[in-house]
């Protein structure tokens, strides 16, 4: 009896020994996956640029979608990001950057807020994902019938005054309206694309060395844009 104990013993020690094995084998992979990445792309300004409106084509006529997503590229990108555009967007949720340009995890970095407008935050982000991720594009882009737009030409033209946090996120948005408002055509379209050349202008006129010298080299463009809510477009402007 003891001796039949003795072989079950094994024989359980042995499954236990296979399992080990197996497990052992499998770590250098694990190991590998979890190791921190300072990777950074390898797309020129002119080459992010030309992805983006790529996928936006692909948006417009509804062809399939290649982004990268799924659990392998999670895995992929856990512990390391390799962004090719920051991306100043408004907050509205019809503008959703990923989907309209087909991009997936890991491709954008993402700087949203009501207006696409840019405070200490928002530039701080945008300095680290350039100095820090080697990103080689900033896209500023504003969109039809925007709402905080909608709210700067209402103060300019009927004195509106918004309650809480709401008038000073409109105050940065003003300029834009008061620049375009003797202007032919849609004065709230118009002050979508005079925002969106305010804010290329100041990137463009940084004062710091962590933007100014990406772009006197040539590794970094910064282009305005604006979306269509009626077509889906993405026109880009401001391209210099």
């Amino acid at each position: 009896m003891r001796q039949g104990f003795n072989r079950r013993h094994l024989l359980g020690c042995g499954c236990g020994l296979g399992a080990g094995l197996i497990a052992a084998a499998a770590m250098p992979a694990r190991a590998l996956a979890a190791a921190p990445s300072s990777k950074k792309t390898d797309m020129t300004p002119d080459q992010a640029l030309k992805a983006l409106k790529d996928g936006n084509a692909n948006y417009l006529t509804d062809s399939p979608v290649r982004s990268a997503q799924g659990r392998d590229r999670r895995i992929e990108i856990a512990l390391g990001q390799t962004p090719f555009c920051v991306l100043v967007s408004c907050s509205d949720s019809r503008v959703s950057p990923e989907i309209l340009f087909g991009r997936g995890l890991g491709e954008l970095f993402i700087v949203r807020n009501a207006g696409n407008t840019i405070d200490t935050t928002a530039m701080g982000s945008i300095e680290y994902a350039i100095a820090q991720l080697g990103v080689p594009l900033i896209l500023v882009m504003g969109h039809s019938r925007c709402g905080a737009v909608e709210a700067a030409v209402n103060v300019v033209q009927k004195n509106t005054v918004f309650p809480g946090a709401i008038g000073q996120m409109v105050e940065p948005i003003v300029p834009a309206v008061l620049s375009v408002k003797d202007k032919p055509g849609d004065l709230l379209e118009n002050a979508v694309r005079a925002n969106v050349d305010r804010t290329v202008t100041r990137l463009r006129s940084a004062s710091g060395p962590l933007l100014l010298d990406p772009l006197g080299s040539g590794k970094l463009r910064v282009v305005g844009a604006a979306y269509s809510l009626d077509t889906g477009n993405v026109d880009f402007f401001n391209e210099a």
